[in-house]
């Protein structure tokens, strides 16, 4: 209907009459009236919802490394009953598409599809999941449903002709013939309908079709980032030791030169990285003594994390280390065993760092002018200064890269960052966006003992990995649900590493399970993570407290030379070396303990036995482990088939990797398992067609 004007509108061409006008409502018009907000974003023809991984809304990138593989998966759906599909399109850095992966629906009527990827090169990728009215798989439920019950026949083979004709037209001309052979077959009406309806069924004809689809109705995700970075920003096995503590009789106070002897026996027992604490000058201002006493003599040689003195600050080497050829002579050594070198960055200061004088504008001040140590009540930290970040965040910025870069000209490419979360999170994106946008290869690791919220912050703004409660985390209640968090959502962006000890921290654990704790915190600790390490000292299971209660070592090694006699530990068997060294092999050989995201947890009838497994490829790992350190413990392990690739109903043989033997495992399978003999049990499980998975031949 036309529109109608009223009366007194003004016509065409005709001016419009000047309304009065109040002086106020001169001197003030009047505001125009507010829009109405617009229109919801479209969703597209085919929703797309909830798209994961996904990092702060996709804000930040979702993280994988090199050759890992991780499930994307969404929310499709439509209206009615015709169905759909999905497909997962990866696109490389230069924005290349690579082949799509089709997508499943992860279970029946949840409307929630998923397919595993795998990442490529080291780069910025994009994900997009695209979802799609699939009319063939419509069609064959029509079809199976109508042809037999004599409905509408020939109208239904004829649409599924002219479907699989549409559908040529998008599949290479080497395999088009098949899938037009099926239109002519659903068009031969001198065969029977079921004969026709067949012919299209065919499986060479399926295959054909799935793998070249007819797609209708194409919608779009959003593009979402994904960084993919280097292996070692994954998986690795970290040994951390104080080269200072490496010295000889003539000479007790170790060298770079002198600790570089370390590193082979570090190598044999298959560690990648070697990390050392702070090497920098050591400031002699309220310098701590040993057992952190207030009172230091000459001879006690104080923190490392107390940087800087006359002889420098971050960017110098303590003089009793040796020279920055020295350093480099070691980092080369290191290199040459395949070992990297990880280097402690601790952004604080002694009172005598250089930075104390020449950026005083760098420190909290307190009312009566001096500079406020650090502190967390009720420990004081007299010998180190905190950074006052917001006076100058852009000098600092600027000179935190410097001093990075230093090092990073100088061989190292992993940095171990202490206390982060004492810092603004602000000034850690930047820096790690300066130094990564330049250099994708460095690697951070987050030394965030602290609230969830920040650990899991550090996490998306760029750290590679990170610290995590492990150490605290001893029970099996405890571990399956901090795991089943760091494999599930959180795997997206933190990726942990698991130290059972530190030089700051001996748990109450180890304290008192002797041996056999070190031993299955070590089996945990290198198969829940891809990344894992142990503190110098641990294979010889130290572990005296300063005093009962405590999480302190008497005569910590922050504080004091501490030399070992390795070769005796070893000649007299007071060692776990040879256990660490096994571990880490059956890593280096296991392609599923390399990920963390395929992790699952099985039941057993014992609240003292663990059983986990992982998959990688053709690669299961299943670990069975004695929580308890002082008892021997019987229990039924019932495995979830399914999870391992297997039927409810199999047996298959599984090869202890610590030991040789091999058994045949089932759904419900008993097992006991002894401190200090058997702590645990990490099987390799090997199908009856490829027997040598993993290692040696059943036996």
């Amino acid at each position: 209907m036309p529109a109608t004007h009223h009366s007194s509108a003004p016509q065409p061409g005709s001016r419009a009459p000047a309304a009065r006008q109040k002086p106020a409502d001169r001197k003030r018009p009047k505001s125009p009236a507010p829009k109405p907000p617009g229109p919801a974003p479209v969703l597209g023809r085919i929703p797309v919802l909830d798209v994961r991984p996904v990092v702060q809304h996709g804000r930040r990138p979702a993280k994988a490394v090199t050759g890992e593989s991780f499930e994307v998966s969404a929310t499709v759906f439509r209206e009615g009953h015709d169905a759909v599909a999905a497909n997962v399109v990866l696109r490389d850095p230069a924005g290349r598409p690579g082949p799509w992966t089709p997508m499943r629906e992860l279970a029946p009527g949840t409307d929630r599809w998923g397919a595993t990827v795998t990442a490529g090169a080291p780069g910025h990728w994009t994900y997009t999941v695209e979802a799609w009215a699939d009319p063939l798989t419509t069609w064959h439920h029509h079809a199976r449903i109508k042809i037999p019950a004599g409905i509408d026949t020939e109208l239904v083979l004829e649409e599924g002709a002219r479907l699989h004709e549409r559908a040529a037209a998008g599949v290479p001309e080497g395999r088009r013939q098949r899938v037009l052979d099926a239109a002519r077959a659903l068009r031969d009406e001198e065969r029977p309908a079921a004969w026709r309806l067949a012919e299209a069924l065919r499986p060479e004809v399926r295959e054909v079709l799935a793998r070249y689809p007819l797609r209708e109705l194409v919608t779009a995700s959003d593009p979402m980032p994904l960084l993919v970075e280097r292996e070692r920003a994954l998986y690795g096995s970290w040994y951390e030791f104080f080269p200072r503590s490496e010295g000889t009789a003539e000479q007790p106070h170790g060298t770079f030169r002198s600790a570089a002897r370390r590193l082979k026996p570090i190598a044999d027992m298959g560690f990648d990285v070697v990390y050392l604490p702070p090497i920098h000058p050591i400031g002699s201002t309220f310098r701590k003594g040993r057992n952190n006493s207030l009172t230091a003599t000459p001879d006690d040689v104080g923190v490392p994390w107390a940087i800087g003195s006359p002889e420098g600050g971050h960017d110098a080497v303590h003089p009793q280390l040796g020279t920055i050829e020295d350093f480099d002579h070691f980092v080369a050594q290191a290199r040459a065993l395949g070992l990297e070198i990880a280097l402690d960055f601790a952004l604080q200061c002694s009172p005598d760092h250089p930075w104390v004088h020449k950026h005083p504008e760098w420190f909290h001040h307190r009312p009566d002018g001096t500079i406020a140590y650090a502190e967390n009540p009720p420990k004081k930290y007299q010998d180190i200064y905190p950074i006052a970040f917001d006076a100058d965040m852009d000098g600092l910025v600027k000179e935190t890269v410097r001093v990075l870069r230093h090092w990073m000209d100088h061989g190292v490419r992993i940095f171990r960052v202490d206390n982060p979360h004492t810092k603004p999170v602000l000034f850690w994106e930047r820096v790690i966006a300066e130094i990564n946008g330049r250099d994708p290869d460095v690697i951070f690791l987050a030394e965030a003992f602290t609230r969830p919220a920040m650990m899991h912050t550090l996490a998306q703004i760029g750290f590679q990995q990170s610290y995590t409660y492990f150490t605290w985390r001893t029970t099996k209640n405890e571990l399956t649900e901090y795991f089943t968090e760091l494999s599930g959502d959180a795997a997206a962006y933190m990726r942990p590493n698991l130290f059972p000890s530190t030089p700051d921290i001996l748990h109450a654990y180890l304290q008192h399970g002797g041996r056999p704790a070190f031993e299955v915190r070590a089996v945990l600790a290198a198969t829940l993570s891809p990344s894992w390490g142990v503190y110098s000292g641990y294979e010889l299971c130290e572990n005296t407290p300063l005093r009962e209660g405590g999480e302190e070592y008497l005569d910590s090694e922050k504080y004091q030379l501490k030399p070992r006699d390795w070769e005796t530990a070893a000649r007299e068997g007071h060692t776990i070396a040879p256990l660490i060294t096994e571990l880490n092999h059956i890593r280096r050989r296991s392609p599923a303990l390399r990920q963390l995201r395929d992790l699952h947890f099985h039941h057993t009838d014992q609240d003292a036995v663990i059983a986990y497994s992982k998959r990688g490829g053709s690669n299961t790992v299943l670990v069975v482990a004695n929580l308890d350190p002082h008892h021997t413990q019987e229990a039924t392990v019932s495995l979830d088939m399914p999870q391992l690739g297997l039927d409810w109903h199999e047996s298959v043989p599984v090869r202890d990797e610590l030991t040789g033997e091999t058994y045949h495992w089932g759904r419900a399978n008993y097992v006991r398992l002894e401190p200090g003999h058997r702590p645990a049990h990490v099987f390799t499980v090997l199908r009856p067609s490829n027997p040598q998975i993993g290692g040696s031949p059943i036996t």
